[in-house]
């Protein structure tokens, strides 16, 4: 095998945008073709928040490495364990959230990348490869070129630190958590703030200048997402299941009930 394809990273290699979709409340692994058809390049499927388990996450990793949807999974914060667990059962990439330091980032690196980049211990028959038998040399390879590993940006200590993070090797995006970064910064909410927008291109400053994506999470206003992707985000959390069910859910029933005067 001469290469394993991750649809969000070949939008982010071609200079496009990588378009992600939240995956919380909506469980069943139909929602991968569902939200591949509606546009999205991966799915951020997200155990921080909520309930979903490591065997619902891999039931939709699977479907989605069979739709062409890059799965890409958010563990909760320094559960290095899980997130290997994740990669093990199809995931394409990990979300680390609340990574402050460059001593964090390396351990990432180390959990999630295998020899010579990191230490991550090799199993065998990954979802990714259809479940069939690559060798130890290809595979290794193919994981490290391949799987996304991605600390989230959601304090000012970590925007202080945004560029040595960036800095460090196996490190490929930085994602932006807006609203807590704005809780963190004392302005709950404000996501449009000056100062957010001032850390956001700081961010976006420190992944260009050492070759990696910047990332943008929790902005879905679209002027000021627009905003947003015009300084220069790349890799784009542009919504989550429930609020894009519930609006669409919304407006169709407001305008039924409106017809019946």
């Amino acid at each position: 095998m001469e290469k394993l394809i991750n649809p969000a990273r070949e939008r982010l290699v071609n200079n496009e945008l990588a378009i992600g979709i939240g995956v919380r409340h909506v469980r069943g692994p139909e929602v991968a073709p569902i939200m591949k058809s509606a546009g999205f390049d991966w799915l951020f499927i997200d155990l921080e928040h909520g309930a979903t388990s490591v065997e619902t996450a891999a039931s939709i990793c699977v479907s989605a490495l069979a739709t062409g949807i890059a799965p890409i999974v958010r563990v909760p914060q320094g559960d290095l364990n899980l997130g290997t667990r994740c990669l093990d059962a199809g995931a394409l990439g990990i979300v680390m959230p609340h990574v402050d330091t460059v001593e964090q980032a390396k351990q990432l690196v180390a959990a999630f990348k295998f020899s010579p980049m990191g230490k991550r211990s090799i199993a065998g028959n990954y979802a990714q490869f259809g479940f069939t038998s690559i060798n130890a040399a290809d595979t290794t390879r193919l994981f490290n070129e391949s799987v996304l590993v991605i600390p989230m940006i959601e304090t000012p200590l970590a925007v202080e630190n945004a560029a040595a993070i960036a800095a460090v090797p196996g490190i490929d995006a930085l994602l932006i958590g807006t609203n807590d970064l704005s809780l963190e910064m004392g302005i709950p909410g404000g996501i449009s703030d000056a100062r957010v927008a001032a850390a956001i291109e700081k961010v976006v400053k420190a992944c260009n200048e050492n070759g990696k994506w910047p990332g943008l999470g929790g902005v879905y206003d679209q002027p000021l997402l627009e905003k947003y992707i015009a300084k220069g985000v790349r890799l784009i959390l542009a919504g989550n299941d429930v609020s894009l069910l519930l609006s669409a859910a919304t407006n169709q029933a407001s305008f039924v009930r409106k017809c019946g005067g």
